[in-house]
């Protein structure tokens, strides 16, 4: 056989052991069940061959990472820390957190200084841009601690929309946290999927309602859990996997209307 003839790219089987989907005979199992695509059509045969620095591949929907050089990190952001690889006013900043990695890792969006929780640290600049661009539709959940007693009027206020220097706002949930609250204060549980700088904190204060504590527990399908302030992991390939789904979807959408 010439070089010419040689089969192009890596069997597909190979390929999904490599990324951790399962065992070489699991993974052929799945290709036989048709619960694997690549670039979005379904594969059955088990000699398909595909590259894997340029072919997307799905299990059961799902994305599958075949880049082993990305890495996703998941951080509670502390309260102190800026938002930033490097802070010119040599504030806190996330360099500490990412200086033990040999990737070259970047946050995907920002949680101002005086809010903790939930940050995504990627060297994967595509999946960066549709997670942190508010016209994917990505939300967040933020569960704040403000001043005053919290009507279910306010809640509702909050749903239909307030007006803001910069334009009019509403959060898609809001919902108030019963035994959370103190007696000069509450717990608001807001999901939104604006960008907008300060913007929880800016719509309770819109409503009479400052916010004392604010706290990102939710990002899209990642959830804090019980990670500890100041520490971090690795996303698991569940979590990955929903992430990229998003992603591709946010890219392939972009394309269309870019085409249209």
């Amino acid at each position: 056989m010439s070089v010419e003839d040689a089969p192009q790219g890596e069997r597909l089987q190979k390929v999904m052991a490599a990324a951790g989907v399962a065992s070489r005979r699991v993974s052929e199992q799945l290709i036989v069940e048709g619960r694997v695509t690549v670039n979005g059509q379904v594969v059955t045969e088990l000699g398909r061959r595909i590259d894997p620095e340029n072919d997307k591949l799905a299990v059961d929907g799902t994305a599958v990472q075949l880049d082993t050089s990305r890495r996703y990190v998941m951080l509670n952001k502390p309260v102190g820390v800026v938002s930033s690889m490097r802070d010119e006013q040599g504030r806190p900043d996330l360099s500490r957190f990412t200086s033990e990695f040999a990737e070259r890792l970047f946050n995907v969006g920002r949680l101002d200084a005086e809010t903790s929780g939930l940050l995504i640290l990627t060297n994967d600049g595509e999946l960066a841009h549709v997670l942190a661009h508010p016209s994917f539709g990505v939300t967040k959940t933020y569960i704040a601690r403000v001043r005053g007693q919290v009507t279910p009027q306010t809640i509702a206020r909050l749903t239909r929309g307030v007006e803001l220097e910069d334009g009019p706002i509403s959060a898609d949930r809001a919902r108030l946290l019963q035994g959370g609250g103190g007696a000069n204060d509450s717990l608001v549980e807001l999901t939104l999927h604006s960008g907008r700088n300060r913007i929880v904190r800016r719509m309770m204060a819109e409503v009479g309602h400052p916010v004392i504590e604010l706290v990102r527990r939710q990002f899209g399908p990642l959830h804090l859990g019980t990670l500890k302030v100041g520490a971090m992991r690795d996303l698991t390939k569940e979590e990955l996997g929903k992430l990229l789904t998003i992603s591709r979807e946010g890219s392939a959408d972009s394309a269309d209307s870019a085409e249209r």
